[in-house]
C-alpha cells in the first residue's frame, strides 16, 4: 500500500514503449529525489529490453542537475533482481555473448558514474547480475529477509558485470574470493556485518522496509547542496582510484574548486547567518 501510494504521488513517469519494465518517477513529496524502479515480473530478470530501458533512464537522470539522490528499487519487494534472463540467453549465439556481457558491464558502470548519490533498496533477492547492479550504487540498504549472492560459478561462468572487481573493493579480497568461489547466499544481517550493505533493517509487514529506510536516507540528502553532493562523490570515487593519498588530495582540491563559485555556497552562509534552512538550487 505504501509503495502504491508513493508511485501515485509523482510528477512524471518514464515507461518503456511496450511494457512498463522501468519506472522513473519524481515524487512531489520528495523533490530532488528520483525513484528508479525495476518492473519486469516476476523476478526482474535482466533481458536485452530491460537493460536498454534502464540505460535510457540512467541517461535521463544524468541530465537532471538539481537531483540530490536516486533510489534504485524493485516494484516487487520480494525480488530486487534475479540476474540475467537465462531463458533469453539460451537463444543467444556464442559469438554474441561477449558483446552482450560487455554491454551489461558498462550499463552498471553508467549507474556507478551517475554524479549524484545512488541508494539501492534490497527487500528481497539479488542474485548474480542483480547483486552486481547493487554493487554499482553508493549506498546499499537491505531488509532482514534479503538474500544476495554472486551465483555465476554454479552456472560454470564468472561474474561479468563487474562483480569480480567491485565485491573485493567492498568486502575485501579474502571474503570476495569465498563468496564468488562458493556462490553461497548472504542474508541481511550478515550482509551488513561484512560491509556488503550499509544498513540492514528489520522487515516490515508490507515487505518494503529497505525501501522505506532508503526514503529516510534520501530525505536527508534533500537538505544537502546538490553540487556539494556531486563534488563529494567525485572526490571520493576519483580520489580512491588515483592511488596514493597525495594524488587523491589533488582530486579533492579540484572537486572543492567546483563548489566555491556556486550560489548554493553563498545561500548556505546566508541561511546560517539568518538562522533559517537554505534553499539550494543546484547552482
Amino acid at each position: 500500500m505504501f509503495m502504491r501510494k508513493l508511485l501515485v504521488q509523482t510528477s512524471r513517469r518514464f515507461l518503456s514503449s511496450s511494457t512498463n519494465e522501468i519506472l522513473l518517477t519524481y515524487p512531489e513529496s520528495n523533490p530532488g529525489i528520483a525513484l528508479l524502479g525495476l518492473n519486469r515480473p516476476p523476478v526482474n530478470a535482466m533481458s536485452l529490453s530491460l537493460g536498454a530501458k534502464l540505460r535510457e533512464a540512467i541517461a535521463e537522470i544524468r541530465a537532471h542537475k538539481s537531483l540530490q539522490g536516486v533510489i534504485l528499487y524493485s516494484t516487487n519487494p520480494k525480488v530486487f533482481c534475479a540476474g540475467a534472463d537465462l531463458k533469453e540467453r539460451l537463444f543467444i549465439k556464442e559469438e554474441d555473448v561477449p558483446g552482450l556481457v560487455k554491454t551489461f558491464r558498462w550499463m552498471i558502470q553508467d549507474i556507478s558514474e551517475l554524479p549524484m548519490p545512488i541508494i539501492c533498496a534490497i527487500d528481497g533477492i539479488a542474485m548474480g547480475g542483480g547483486l552486481e547492479i547493487a554493487l554499482g550504487t553508493d549506498i546499499r540498504v537491505c531488509s532482514s529477509t534479503a538474500r544476495m549472492a554472486l551465483t555465476e560459478t554454479k552456472l560454470a561462468i564468472i561474474p561479468g558485470g563487474g562483480g569480480t572487481q567491485r565485491l573485493p573493493r567492498v568486502v575485501g579480497v579474502p571474503k570476495a574470493k569465498e563468496l564468488i568461489f562458493t556462490g553461497r547466499d548472504v542474508y541481511g544481517e550478515e550482509a551488513e556485518k561484512i560491509g556488503l550493505v550499509n544498513v540492514c533493517v528489520d522487515q516490515n509487514n508490507e515487505g518494503n522496509a529497505a525501501f522505506v529506510k532508503s526514503l529516510e536516507i534520501a530525505s536527508v540528502l534533500q537538505e544537502r547542496g546538490p553540487v556539494a553532493l556531486r563534488m563529494a562523490k567525485k572526490a571520493i570515487m576519483e580520489g580512491f582510484e588515483a592511488g596514493p593519498v597525495r594524488a587523491g588530495l589533488d582530486v579533492e582540491h579540484d572537486s572543492y574548486m567546483g563548489v566555491i563559485p556556486t550560489t548554493d555556497r553563498i545561500e548556505a552562509l546566508m541561511a546560517f547567518k539568518e538562522k533559517r534552512k537554505p534553499n539550494f538550487k543546484g547552482e
